[in-house]
């Protein structure tokens, strides 16, 4: 797939499968009822429907963001997040675990989530850390002014303010 038109989007755009915020959107969107959720695993929102038809015990999926044990995005050599490969039993994958959300402390929901498998990069685009540390994707032959600053329209506008104000520029 190639990168989007837009300067800068969110991993979102580069999920495998579904990702479903809460057990009332899987249960609208696949017509299921979800699983109970299992504290002792960690909260996942997304499955690979395929998965349910395999033999295979385990599967593995090219692309995840890379995190630390508390759900942080790693940084590489490159000062850049990056991808790594994800292991999953075959049961693990054909299923989610979202929490009930019911309650601020339900056990096991604050852990941090199973990743979602992703897209291969386009060779046009490539994984940044934006404002907060928040991982998105930037296209790199689209020009974002929020990058680079004022724009030449930005600069005409402040020169001929100055000029009204007397400001020598």
């Amino acid at each position: 797939m190639a990168a989007l038109p837009l300067a800068k989007y969110g991993l979102d755009k580069l999920h495998l499968f579904p990702y479903y915020q809460t057990r009332e959107q899987f249960r609208m969107a696949t017509g299921e009822e979800p699983p109970p959720f299992d504290p002792s695993r960690p909260p996942k929102f997304w499955f690979d429907p395929a998965a349910r038809q395999l033999t295979k015990r385990a599967l593995i999926y090219e692309n995840i963001l890379a995190t630390n044990e508390h759900g942080k995005a790693l940084t590489g050599p490159d000062g850049k997040p990056y991808f790594e490969q994800l292991m999953i039993l075959r049961s693990e994958a054909a299923t989610v675990n979202i929490p009930l959300k019911n309650a601020a402390n339900e056990p096991g929901a604050g852990e941090p989530e199973a990743p979602p498998p992703l897209r291969a990069l386009d060779p046009d685009e490539e994984l940044f850390f934006d404002f907060g540390g928040v991982v998105l994707v930037r296209n790199k032959t689209i020009v974002d002014d929020s990058i680079i600053g004022f724009t030449t329209q930005d600069r005409a506008i402040m020169k001929a303010i100055a000029r009204k104000l007397n400001v020598p520029v």
